[in-house]
């Protein structure tokens, strides 16, 4: 089943690197209580991941926090060093906060999935934006093609906020 604007996003831990290495997070410790913006990509370092989704996210880190959002996070099927690189080469520390989700599970549960098998990507998250409210979705803007990130897009979210 594929999750739906109303729905409660499923129980779930995330691995995010702190100073003291990674750590696990779970969806009540992220989204609980809090208004937060996540949005999900196939691969950190991807073209079209790298060039096109992340920049958007951190070029309207301001305008979207100023929504009354409490946090930014992106979620992909890497691993947690991978996904701190990332952060890193994409200028978003300190702005955005990278889930690992390393084996799928989150993306799984969501009913997310896609297999990227035929391009030597494994199993992989589909591209989406959604609005979280205290772990209920309250926006989801999900893509049909994994090579886009026009309906996840930074700008079209703010579209909608």
């Amino acid at each position: 089943m594929t999750i739906k604007v109303g729905d409660h996003l499923p129980n779930a831990t995330f691995t995010v690197m702190t100073a003291d290495g990674p750590k696990p997070k779970t969806t009540d410790e992220i989204f609980k209580g809090k208004k937060v913006v996540l949005f999900a990509v196939p691969g950190a370092f991807t073209p079209t991941c790298h060039k096109n989704h992340m920049p958007g996210f951190v070029q309207n880190f301001d305008k979207i926090k100023g929504k009354g959002v409490d946090a930014i996070a992106v979620t992909a099927v890497n691993d947690v060093f991978v996904m701190d690189a990332w952060k890193k080469a994409s200028g978003a520390d300190g702005k955005i906060e990278a889930l690992a989700d390393g084996s799928a599970d989150f993306a799984k549960a969501l009913g997310l999935s896609v297999d990227l098998g035929a391009r030597g990507l494994g199993t992989r998250s589909q591209r989406y934006a959604m609005i979280v409210e205290d772990g209920v979705v309250k926006t989801l803007n999900l893509e049909d093609a994994p090579g886009k990130a026009e309906i996840s897009g930074a700008e079209n979210l703010l579209k909608g906020m």
